[in-house]
């Protein structure tokens, strides 16, 4: 019989500039699915109440895009299975409510205060843009409690020679 082989995958140790370059590249595909998911909202209905179609539909479809990235790719969360992920994505999902507010309110405001339709969207993409900044925040102290964002191990800082084995 074959045993199954554990995974000992230790995952990258981000730095300062990889972590916003990666951070801030998904914050952008998760905006940028929001706010198309909203263009086809105005596109298919734009009666009384279509602001809150728009932004609730746009916020589901960014929510679970940037979720699943986060999950993976920021903070690289091992837990599997349906109830792990229930757990995670309530968490997830509750530390967004208050980023919502921002992000909601911002747009909200530049759709009262400005005539043009970009700048409905121009005020999302804003308030996408601060709302992210303060979840990967709260998601790193509430949510991915055990983050691969840890600190580096003497063994991972020594320089690597011949043969495998480290300098330390």
């Amino acid at each position: 019989m074959i045993e199954p082989v554990a995974n000992t995958h230790t995952p990258p140790r981000l730095t300062g500039f990889a972590l916003v370059v990666r951070y801030g590249g998904f914050a952008f595909l998760s905006s940028t699915a929001n706010l198309a998911s909203q263009k086809v909202c105005f596109w298919l209905y734009s009666g009384v109440g279509s602001l809150m179609v728009a932004l609730v539909i746009g916020t589901g479809v960014g929510l679970v895009s940037k979720y699943l990235l986060d999950k993976k790719w920021i903070f690289y969360d091992p837990a599997q299975g349906a109830k792990a992920h229930g757990k995670k994505f309530g968490l997830y999902t509750m530390m967004g409510l208050f980023t919502t507010v921002i992000f909601w309110g911002t747009e909200a405001l530049f759709h009262h205060i400005f005539p043009q339709e970009v700048m409905t969207y121009v005020g999302g993409a804003l308030g996408l843009a601060m709302g992210y900044v303060v979840k990967y925040h709260l998601d790193r102290r509430f949510v991915f409690t055990g983050s691969g964002l840890r600190a580096p191990s003497a063994a991972e800082d020594a320089p690597a020679v011949p043969g495998g084995k480290t300098s330390a």
